[in-house]
């Protein structure tokens, strides 16, 4: 019997070769983010306390002239709001449950927000006088956060971006259950621009009311930003940035024209765009981690004062003006009330959200813990 040689397939034509992936980078907490957060609260404090009108016996712009102009435009402080909260809800919930998500931002939202909704119905239900009162009805459900669609007012006007962020949670949650990944979070904001661009002319109804398209555009852009953050800059994902920022303005200009009803003047549009442009550029430069060398030790504290203070300042703000307005200077008024609500809002966060968030945690976790063992 002859030797036969039999030739061996190159082990490498045996194995698939995996497609390239791009490099998954973690990290942890982001300081600047927490800076961010504040500063934009503080543009929309500044934004009510020293440009809106209903604060001040009198015209605003006569009291800050110096700084009426640039105060007017802090109520973009809430775009960058959001722009924050599509960035850091793709972080904080990826690689975890949809129970996970659901509790993170049950004890995130309602305990400052229950705080606050009661704290502020009691400050104007003694503060009003003969004046029309909150109803307890009201106050209710102004507790669930449903207050908007149930068409029952608000008692504060600053609780309509809390709906806003319910509604971009809604949609998250439908992805968190589905397992977030890199294609499914760009599928699903590729399909979010898609539904927004689609429905942004339609009337009021409650498809338009979950794909909000007015501001999508920011929740996209945040999460677009997110992706960048965590696999790297590439041609979709920066153009889907640049759609989010095209996609705003819009909405932006429409409510750049709504603003001369709040404050009583008339304001370019123009800086208008660039602030925002600086807002993206802000975030690209999060994203990108060109602003990680930020870790100053007071950042986190600075973060905690932000939800609380945001809460807080506007209805709660104007009756502290108003009680010290007769009295001092407009700067010192603003200044004292600034460091009341910021002394309140830290006693909130170490008396109110730490504590009830701790036993909302533990209570969720063993309700869902029930669900899923009674389920299996």
């Amino acid at each position: 019997m002859g030797n036969t040689t039999t030739s061996l397939p190159d082990v490498k034509t045996l194995v698939p070769v995996a497609p390239e992936v791009p490099a998954i980078r973690t990290r942890g907490r982001i300081h600047v983010l927490d800076g961010l957060r504040l500063l934009a609260a503080l543009a929309v404090v500044v934004y009510h306390f020293t440009a809106r009108e209903g604060a001040w016996s009198v015209d605003a712009k006569s009291l800050f002239p110096a700084v009426f102009t640039p105060a007017a435009y802090g109520w973009l402080g809430v775009q960058l709001f959001f722009l924050i909260s599509g960035f850091v809800i793709c972080m904080s919930c990826w690689g975890r449950t949809l129970g996970d998500f659901f509790v993170s931002r049950v004890i995130r939202l309602f305990p400052a927000y229950w705080f606050a909704v009661l704290a502020t119905a009691a400050v104007l239900t003694l503060t009003r006088g003969d004046g029309p009162r909150l109803s307890v009805s009201t106050i209710l459900t102004n507790l669930t956060m449903l207050q908007e669609p149930l068409g029952v007012h608000h008692v504060d006007g600053v609780y309509w971006t809390l709906f806003a962020e319910m509604r971009f949670y809604l949609l998250f949650a439908a992805l968190a259950w589905w397992g977030l990944t890199y294609r499914r979070v760009l599928t699903f904001c590729w399909v979010w621009v898609v539904a927004s661009a689609l429905f942004s002319q339609y009337g009021d109804g409650p498809v338009r009311l979950l794909v909000m398209p007015d501001n999508s555009w920011y929740f996209i852009g945040g999460m677009a930003f997110y992706l960048i953050h965590r696999f790297g800059l590439n041609l979709l994902l920066g153009s889907l940035v640049l759609v989010s920022f095209g996609g705003a303005l819009p909405s932006l200009h429409s409510a750049w024209s709504q603003v001369p009803t709040y404050i009583g003047h008339a304001i370019p549009y123009g800086p208008t765009v660039v602030i925002l442009a600086v807002c993206f550029a802000v975030m690209a430069l999060v994203a990108t981690d060109r602003l990680s060398w930020i870790k100053w030790r007071w950042l986190p504290y600075a973060g905690a004062l932000t939800y609380p203070l945001y809460l807080l300042h506007q209805d709660i703000g104007r009756k502290i003006i108003g009680a010290l307005e007769p009295y001092l200077s407009p700067y010192a008024v603003v200044g004292i009330t600034l460091a009341v609500l910021l002394l309140a809002s830290w006693l909130v966060h170490r008396l109110v959200e730490r504590p009830l968030a701790k036993r909302l945690k533990r209570g969720l976790t063993q309700s869902l813990s029930q669900v899923r063992a009674a389920t299996s």
